[in-house]
């Protein structure tokens, strides 16, 4: 599995201090008890699955004590096995206990979405079609939420709404629908829009489809259309374009169909599922004797 990188911004350090604050509260009442003890510990992964937030740990261990040190024995984005060693830590043990929750809670978290990534970015191989996520996710978490996407193989939609154009279906029920003022509201967007940002319009029906790609969209996102049906629409729409670069995107899609959406001829298929439906991945923290 590829590598990814995540930017440690200082919105992300800001993120890290008030997760940390959020458990620590005025202060571990248990840290007096450790005073002065300096240990090691390590993880392990208790079930097979995509490690994902190790780039995580060495920042927020450093911000509870500069003297702590992470040894990560597996980089983001790696399979992992039950029973694995993921990762080494030394330091003062006060540091290492506050720590552990939050640390462990992030990384679980985003390594459950990571191996429910990989599981359907697996069932694509060999298809030429990319699996890619949506804007359906955790407030205060989607940098990290979709970093753990990338992690599993996936790709990401728009970070925000100022990345993309996308006319859904609640904008265009304003503008009279699709065969309605969709070109009016394309061009809109167009005149206020830096370039080259895109426009993407959602479709229910092949109608809408073929009105979205007559106005001049640069994408169409074909919601909750079976396979069948997009094995037509699809060589349709990309006649209609006239050769103009067009992304098709499938979404609303039934996941035990990711092949048949595959062989149709979209490009991209999007899901909030790895986010929305994935279960954390079981990590632990132990000390070292």
């Amino acid at each position: 599995m590829t590598t990814t990188r995540l930017p440690f911004t200082p919105q992300l350090e800001q993120q890290l201090r008030a997760w940390l604050a959020e458990d620590l509260g005025r202060g571990d009442l248990t840290a007096a008890a450790l005073a002065g003890c300096s240990g090691r510990a390590h993880w392990r992964a208790k079930a097979d699955g995509v490690f994902c937030g190790g780039v995580l740990l060495e920042p927020l261990f450093r911000l509870l004590d500069p003297g702590v040190n992470v040894r990560l024995l597996v980089a983001d984005s790696e399979p992992v096995a039950a029973g694995q060693r993921l990762l080494e830590l030394e330091g003062p043990a006060a540091a290492l206990l506050a720590g552990e929750r939050t640390a462990l809670n992030l990384a679980m978290r985003l390594s459950g979405i990571a191996t429910a990534t990989a599981a359907l970015v697996a069932e694509l191989v060999d298809t030429g079609v990319r699996l890619a996520d949506t804007r359906k996710t955790t407030p205060g978490l989607r940098l990290l939420e979709k970093y753990a996407v990338r992690c599993g193989g996936g790709i990401n939609h728009r970070q925000g709404l100022d990345d993309a154009a996308m006319l859904k279906e609640n904008h265009l029920a304003w503008v009279g629908g699709v065969s309605g003022g969709v070109e009016a509201a394309i061009a809109a967007v167009r005149a206020a829009a830096p370039w080259p940002a895109r426009v993407i319009v959602e479709a229910e029906t092949a109608t809408e489809a073929e009105a979205a790609v007559g106005a001049g969209a640069d994408g169409v996102l074909l919601d909750e259309f079976p396979p069948q049906e997009l094995a037509e629409l699809v060589p349709q729409l990309r006649a209609l374009a006239q050769g103009r670069q067009l992304v098709l995107e499938a979404s609303g899609v039934q996941l035990e169909q990711l092949r048949s959406y595959a062989a149709t001829g979209i490009d991209l298929i999007s899901t909030s599922a790895p986010i929305t439906r994935s279960a954390w991945l079981d990590l632990s923290m132990r000390f070292d004797a």
